[in-house]
């Protein structure tokens, strides 16, 4: 049996978890849940978004499974997810687009892996105003040789473990010459130990045009944390959405894995969202914990209604939609 934390979220988090948990538990993985509030439920219950006992419980478990947690804009409080990346060193972000037959999309067979460094740059927090009117501000991007290799070198790990062919690392290093040439660097230098897998670099505005013209030019993609956000919800275009992008935090010693997408407030609670994304995540997530058999049934269940297209959300089926725990239970009956 796994022990796992559930952080179901706020807006339409709570429905999606609840439909994740019952697609997993049906797949018959053995799975302890421990429910903790975080986001916008916690700051109205305990006054902050990541009370300590969240922290407690993912420090036990070692995995999380987490729907999408708002930040108040302008509130002072921090962002959760941040918060949580910097507390777990979870330093590599893996951002899979898929695509899906009878979803609408301008590519068939794409298959692309993002992954993005996850603590460092300019989303390490690192900012402040520079004069008491604050009309000007300052934020400073910090890239390690420490943090390039660990997440070039992860890259690699990953292509080499699943069959990968390509590693193309983006990078800016033709102006950001210091920071960018770092990142470049290392991973030259990483990537030389290596000669099963085809290497190259890309500037990330070039990065940016080829993937939009050709998406099945690439494999996997390592980049800095900020480019890595850009890109990986670029890729979520190129397949249908952010409905279908599951996202996984990975470090040393813990792993949450998340839909990427928002809460979305405005439908919570009247079962209209699409559950795809935490559920892929949960895939993710069961690989992790090596119980590839379940992920495989669930990702090719999720694959069939998706195909089908006649029990899926109003996202993808705005003529004859069905509902978030609808679309959940076709996926069970779809286990096979």
């Amino acid at each position: 049996m796994h022990t796992v934390t559930l952080i179901p979220g706020d807006g339409i988090g709570p429905s999606i978890a609840d439909v994740a948990v019952r697609v997993i538990e049906a797949a018959g993985v053995d799975i302890q849940w421990e429910r903790v509030e975080a986001g916008m439920t916690a700051i109205d219950k305990f006054k902050d978004p990541l009370p300590e006992h969240v922290l407690e419980s993912i420090r036990r478990t070692r995995v999380a499974l987490k729907g999408p947690l708002t930040t108040p804009v302008g509130s002072g409080f921090r962002s959760v997810n941040v918060a949580l990346r910097k507390e777990f060193d979870l330093y590599s972000n893996v951002r899979p687009a898929h695509s899906f037959e009878g979803v609408p999309s301008r590519y068939r067979d794409v298959d692309l892996i993002i992954v993005r460094e996850n603590t460092e740059e300019f989303y390490a927090g690192i900012e402040h105003y520079i004069d008491p009117s604050r009309s000007a501000a300052e934020t400073i991007g910090v890239v390690t040789r420490t943090g390039s290799e660990r997440i070039v070198r992860y890259a690699y790990d990953y292509a080499r473990r699943h069959g990968r062919k390509k590693v193309t690392t983006v990078h800016k290093a033709n102006i950001l010459k210091y920071t960018g040439g770092l990142f470049l660097d290392v991973s030259r230098s990483v990537a030389a130990e290596y000669q099963d897998i085809k290497t190259e670099d890309k500037i990330i505005d070039n990065m940016a045009m080829q993937m939009v013209i050709n998406p099945h030019q690439f494999d996997v993609i390592v980049t800095t944390n900020l480019f890595g956000d850009i890109l990986s919800d670029l890729a979520s275009g190129l397949v249908g959405g952010l409905g279908l992008a599951p996202g996984a935090n990975i470090g040393y010693n813990a792993a949450i894995f998340e839909a990427v997408h928002g809460s979305a407030p405005d439908i919570a609670g009247k079962n209209l969202a699409n559950p795809a994304a935490l559920i892929l995540a949960g895939v993710l997530m069961l690989r992790h914990l090596n119980e590839t058999a379940a992920a495989d049934r669930i990702e090719k269940a999720v694959a069939r209604v998706l195909s089908e297209g006649r029990y899926v959300t109003r996202d993808l089926n705005p003529g004859a939609p069905v509902g978030t725990a609808e679309m959940g239970g076709e996926i069970i009956r779809n286990l096979t």
